[in-house]
């Protein structure tokens, strides 16, 4: 927009002015993620427009869990959201809230909308319910519709004491069969389930709908502006008839905007719960997931997911958005933050044939360059380094610039050096390559001047350290696996995980830390694993590739 706002500031603008509906209010809004599973990057985009908004406006936001439903819900989620939430930096105080912590009043309303005959008991299946609501040309009544109010607070109350089975009844709002929304005709507002409820334990056996329960939830802790998916759209009139049909003062505004859509992912848990549950990964945390938990670690920061949903804006249209942006909002946060390191992931003995037996220097090198303030560190030179194995080649191809014999390389920060030949084993492969070394070239620079086409990096073998790699790619082949003509399966990548063995870092890396990031020069940034690194067997995650050629369109 001209202005620079997003239409959800335009409202809440509009409605805190002086004359409007909230003037004279703090906004409020709220979070309300639902405790079966763990946040992915889907939800970022909503926990930042929510606290976003409060932060904005100098209001407040609450988190509140929705644990409306028994089925898959538990306290391991509600503890991993709170995390996550923390990790991208907001903070709601003492404004956390549980939905069920509600059910006593909610029970309250629904008997309030019996006894004003807006709601009844139904005894129909929901095959038969599905039938009988039909279509926009078909609608019609349920036999239970017209039920007396009295016999419908008294089955209700029967309900709630677990007089009847799983499925035998339900209570249903009275709206209008005949309403072109969906939504509108009649829904069922409270089922019967037996299942424990990971706080209430066995107190209740009905559970308030979704649609039901929210509204109440939001006037009851006073909210604003709740702000929620576009798919909850068609859902608003639903929400505002409660609020309007119930004694309760705060009448909240549901605003609903555009979902995140992310090629090569799902974004469902279901599908994600699938996923862990038939091994194709092997947790919420496996850093192929979308999970806010995976991308952490991945080596994803919270400034670069943050910089992701802001440039992405908030919109009334869906949309899908290349996988690669995130990347390069990674990339391009790394990049500043970073340190750099020097590792080796496919090695091949580097010998320097001119170089004295036993004699060890030291070279300082810059941490990073984009940021002075993270100073300079020392790296060991012998006479046997560790290259990578591509960086050499005994004949090489068209423009190949690094090691073959006869041409000079820069080994970083430290000298000129010639190739002069290579050991191979009884197969063919090569054990090792040989080169002199340019003493008037400590540094890097030739005194001479003349041009040296390639610098590659090194890690001195005295002091080598051995670590494991893991090299992540996208998860998914296709750009949208989650079409719903097609079997996400059926796309997994095979080679959406590449672990090395016995790669060689520099020995400044002996002291890393779970979750310390660091751009390792020529070959990507990577992240110590939160989990299975440790001194003594270190473990490094490939967060993004050094380069891409993707560019952003803004």
């Amino acid at each position: 927009m001209a202005d620079g706002k997003n239409f959800i500031e335009d409202i809440i603008e509009e409605e805190i002015s002086e004359g409007g509906r909230c003037y004279g209010k703090a906004v409020h809004t709220r979070f309300p993620p639902e405790p079966n599973g763990y946040l992915h990057i889907g939800h970022a985009k909503a926990l930042e427009i929510d606290f976003g908004m409060a932060e904005k406006y100098g209001g407040l936001c609450n988190l509140r869990m929705d644990d409306t439903n028994p089925t898959k819900e538990d306290e391991e989620f509600v503890d991993a959201i709170k995390e996550d939430i923390k990790w991208l930096g907001h903070n709601w105080d003492d404004r956390f809230f549980y939905a069920s912590d509600y059910f006593d009043k909610m029970y309250e309303y629904a008997i309030e909308l019996i006894k004003k005959g807006l709601a009844y008991v139904c005894e129909l299946t929901p095959e038969q319910m599905k039938e009988m609501r039909g279509d926009t040309q078909t609608p019609a009544q349920s036999p239970y519709r017209d039920r007396p109010i009295e016999e419908s607070l008294d089955l209700f109350r029967r309900m709630r004491d677990g007089e009847f089975e799983d499925g035998k009844m339900t209570l249903r709002a009275k709206i209008d069969l005949a309403s072109g929304n969906f939504n509108m005709r009649d829904p069922v507002i409270y089922r019967i389930n037996r299942l424990p409820h990971h706080r209430q334990g066995t107190k209740w056996v009905i559970y308030p709908m979704y649609d039901f329960a929210h509204p109440i939830e939001d006037a009851l802790e006073g909210i604003t502006h709740s702000l929620c998916s576009l798919e909850f759209e068609a859902h608003r009139p639903l929400y505002d008839w409660v609020v309007n049909n119930i004694s309760i003062e705060c009448k909240p505004r549901q605003i609903e905007f555009a979902r995140l859509g992310i090629t090569n992912t799902v974004l469902s848990k279901r599908k994600l719960r699938n996923l862990i549950e038939n091994g194709y990964v092997t947790g919420w945390d496996d850093p192929r997931m979308p999970t806010l938990c995976g991308l952490r670690r991945r080596g994803y920061t919270p400034a670069a997911i943050r910089a992701f949903h802001e440039r992405n804006g908030v919109s009334k249209v869906n949309s899908l958005v290349d996988f690669a942006f995130l990347e390069y909002c990674l990339r391009e946060d790394l990049n500043k933050t970073a340190k750099r390191a020097m590792a080796v992931l496919d090695p091949v003995k580097l010998i320097i044939d001119n170089y004295p037996d036993g004699q060890t220097e030291e070279f300082t090198v810059e941490n990073n360059p984009e940021n002075p303030d993270d100073g300079v560190r020392t790296v060991s030179f012998s006479k046997e380094l560790w290259i990578e194995r591509e960086d050499f080649m005994e004949v090489p191809a068209k423009k190949y610039f690094r090691l073959f014999p006869g041409n000079e390389v820069r080994l970083k920060s430290a000298y000129i050096v010639k190739c002069v030949g290579c050991d191979k084993d009884a197969d063919g492969n090569v054990t090792a390559v040989h080169c002199e070394l340019d003493k008037d070239s400590r540094g890097g620079n030739p005194a001479d001047g003349r041009k040296i086409k390639s610098t590659i990096h090194w890690v001195d073998s005295k002091t080598a350290i051995d670590a494991e790699i893991r090299l992540y790619d996208k998860l998914f082949t296709t750009e949208q696996p989650d079409l719903a003509d097609c079997n996400y399966l059926d796309f997994i990548n095979p080679e959406s995980l590449t672990v090395i063995t016995g790669a060689k870092v520099e020995k400044s890396l002996e002291s890393t830390q779970p979750a310390d990031r660091f751009q390792f020069l020529r070959v990507g940034y990577f992240c110590a694993d939160n989990k299975d690194s440790k001194p003594g067997h270190l473990v490094f995650n490939r967060a993004v590739s050094l380069k891409d050629s993707y560019k952003p369109e803004n």
